[in-house]
């Protein structure tokens, strides 16, 4: 079997959108979609923010 990891860039306002249109352009399975999660801290205090998207999918 071969996977392939996809690495996607995305922002809070174009997330969705951008993820539905690339999981419609792979051919394999998808096995599994990671979240890379990166604390930040603003005025109002400590929050989260989704950086990228890690997409592994398994090739046919």
């Amino acid at each position: 079997m071969n996977y392939k990891v996809h690495r996607i860039d995305v922002k809070s306002d174009n997330m969705q959108i951008y993820l539905e249109q690339f999981l419609n352009t792979l051919k394999g399975e998808i096995i599994a979609i990671i979240p890379n999660v990166k604390p930040t801290f603003q005025l109002m205090g400590a929050t989260a923010k989704v950086d990228f998207l890690l997409v592994v999918e398994k090739k046919r």
